[in-house]
């Protein structure tokens, strides 16, 4: 039997390789009689292949061969199928059609919900058109993908080449909620000038991908070599391991961990053997778990013997990753000579976020070497809470610094001379839920009721007066920060009493107007979030503020005068700000009631408090923030955060909304 089948496919393969179809191999594919198939059996046309590789592929056949014609394969997106397997000649090229992909979510393989998948391509690539998706025939997006996994199986891919996507190389997402992908096997890939990511792990059990390269990542954030991010809580990231990998050359930068749902979540397990970071762009590993206790994951991160070898940024990030949360373990490796932007900044960064409330820290190295000629700390911490601190750091270092090697303990004094941290006075937030409020004149100027110049980013909350029966009118513009992409944003409306007034959405790169007719008397609540991007509100037709009850407002290049108003009685508040914490700063000035600036400081990086303590109480005054370019840093991302006082920011002295 097996000696016919070995004829037959013999055979087949002496017919001569043009756009003929052969009916007699393909009806043998279909009956089973052959097991083994040439994709060129289904015909050949050089400008669009797509119908018959596509029917190659759905044939039935256990094992499709796809030939080196010569030529590329050019095709407008291929679906494949379960118990298959896939070789790709050496020398064969599949390359997406021009002018084909207009949908966001286009990829060149889509494989969802499928099963026992096996993609061997030595010496093959799979090629899209990244430079013309980001042009302007195209929208704007980041999902067009070389393969899309979703909801897999028992998956392996060979040798391949994967370039120029308009969004990753690989992703392994969700095509079913709750339904991860199971047992894959990435070797010997070339994830090569994809526009998002090299490789994006959304949720994955059992996957090992060893001996790739992932290289020059370049378009949209975070332009990664490799990131795992979970989308939703039911999302899994088990035994998950990298071995002899590298990425290099990477706009973003090489292995991106950016994790975090909650408890429900199952423990994350992930590993990195002897892999490698070799000239990526703004950092060699970037790890990310939320520090409240609602959001933190459990689990470990471990990196076994790697290597960040100059590094344009920070070799080694770690950001909010609780005390007491995941456990992250460096064995072994190295940082080699780090060449930064900035050169003070560190070989290894910790840094609290904005909302932390708890301790970051459970990280532990166990002889990492540090080869750096610089005189800096090896380790800085930088705190944009201002009240988190480090604790469970632990371990040793190797310093090799002009040819000696020393090895350092990391104890308490060591980490307290490096991290040069001291947590800021605790003046607590007060809430505006439940406070009643209207405008400090009861007939402001039109043009004064909104904060205009303020760039909302992330989750922006606002509030607006509003009286019963008024017609109330805004517009949102929704607009680009650097080259983020972007897509419309939900926009909610609600009344005083809770009740839904009205629910739209701001279209990506433009203006929309927003009305409704009030129907009670109170403050309205505006919410939107323009994630990685920003929002302004303009032409309100009444007074609006800024809320900063749940934590501090995130603003994007917003230099102008914020008003805000200390209550009768107040008689301790506090008003933090704070730039980006590497590289992006802010000029803030304090300013009391008589307009005379009381504080003052200059290139905040991290949090900076001002701390105010009246001789007397307040009678109930307006006092503001100024905010200015620093002097010698980039002015982009910047927060305020109110203390001890209504946490609400107004345009002006008149449009302050007041407790009554």
């Amino acid at each position: 039997m097996r000696v016919c089948l070995f004829f037959s496919v013999f055979l087949y393969a002496l017919q001569p390789l043009s756009g003929e179809v052969n009916k007699r191999a393909i009806e043998d594919v279909a009956t089973g009689k052959t097991k083994v198939a040439r994709a060129s059996w289904w015909g050949f046309d050089p400008e669009d292949v797509t119908l018959s590789l596509q029917a190659a592929i759905d044939s039935g056949a256990r094992k499709l061969i796809i030939e080196n014609m010569g030529r590329p394969w050019i095709v407008t997106g291929l679906r494949l199928a379960s118990h298959q397997e896939i070789v790709f000649e050496k020398g064969v090229e599949v390359l997406a059609k021009k002018g084909a992909f207009q949908g966001t979510g286009d990829s060149l393989f889509l494989i969802d919900m499928k099963e026992n998948i096996t993609l061997r391509g030595y010496g093959a690539t799979l090629r899209m058109r990244r430079s013309d998706y980001a042009g302007p025939s195209y929208r704007k997006a980041e999902w067009r993908h070389v393969l899309d996994f979703r909801s897999c199986k028992n998956v392996r891919v060979y040798g391949l080449t994967l370039a120029e996507s308009g969004g990753d190389g690989i992703y392994l997402g969700a095509g079913q909620e709750g339904t991860t992908n199971r047992n894959i096997y990435i070797k010997d890939v070339v994830c090569d000038r994809n526009y998002r990511q090299g490789i994006s792990v959304i949720t994955a059990e059992n996957l090992l991908i060893e001996r790739c390269v992932l290289r020059d990542t370049a378009g949209t954030a975070p332009a990664a070599g490799i990131d795992f991010e979970p989308n939703q809580p039911r999302e899994r990231l088990v035994n998950c391991v990298m071995k002899n990998c590298v990425t290099q050359g990477n706009a973003g930068g090489g292995y991106l961990l950016y994790l975090g749902f909650g408890p429900q979540t199952i423990p994350v397990s992930i590993r990195f053997e002897n892999c490698a970071s070799i000239e990526d762009t703004y950092f060699g590993t970037f790890i990310h778990t939320p520090n409240s206790p609602e959001k933190a994951v459990k689990g470990s991160i471990r990196f076994n013997g790697c290597a960040f070898e100059r590094t344009k940024g920070a070799p080694l990030m770690i950001q909010s990753n609780p005390a007491t949360g995941c456990r992250l373990r460096f064995d072994g490796g190295s940082i080699l000579d780090p060449r930064p932007h900035d050169a003070a900044q560190p070989p290894i960064l910790l840094m609290a976020s904005r909302e932390d409330t708890r301790p970051v820290g459970n990280i532990a190295f166990n002889g990492l070497r540090l080869r750096d000629p610089r005189s800096v700390r090896p380790i800085r911490f930088i705190d944009m809470a201002g009240e988190s601190g480090v604790r469970n750091l632990s371990g040793r270092l190797l310093l090799e610094r002009r040819g000696s090697l020393r090895e350092i303990a990391l104890n308490e004094k060591v980490l307290k001379g490096w991290m040069l941290s001291a947590p800021l006075k605790p003046i607590p937030r007060m809430k505006v839920s439940g406070l009643s409020l209207r405008p400090c004149q009861s007939s402001p100027a039109p043009t004064g009721n909104a904060l205009e110049f303020a760039r909302l980013r992330d989750f922006g909350s606002l509030v607006l007066y509003a009286a019963q029966g008024d017609r109330v009118s805004f517009t949102i513009r929704h607009m680009q920060v650097a080259q983020y992409s972007g897509s419309a944003i939900p926009v909610a409306v609600t009344a005083p009493s809770g009740k839904g007034v009205l629910r739209t959405e701001a279209p990506f790169q433009g203006e929309t107007p927003v009305g409704f007719t009030a129907p009670e008397t109170g403050v309205y609540r505006i919410s939107a979030n323009a994630r990685l991007n920003y929002l302004q509100i303009l032409n309100a037709s009444h007074p609006v503020n800024l809320n900063g009850e749940g934590g501090p407002v995130h603003l994007y290049a917003s230099a102008g005068d914020f008003f805000f108003r200390v209550p009768a009685g107040t008689r301790e508040f506090g008003v933090r700000i704070s730039g980006e914490g590497i590289g992006e700063a802010v000029r803030a000035a304090l300013i009391d009631p008589t307009g005379t600036a009381v504080q003052e400081a200059d290139n905040i990086v991290v949090v900076h408090q001002f701390e105010v303590k009246l001789s007397r109480p307040s009678s109930g005054e307006i006092w503001s923030l100024r905010l200015a370019p620093p002097t010698r840093i980039m002015m982009e991302d910047q927060s305020i955060d109110l203390r001890g006082i209504p946490p609400l920011l107004a345009a002006s002295r008149e449009t302050v909304l007041r407790e009554e």
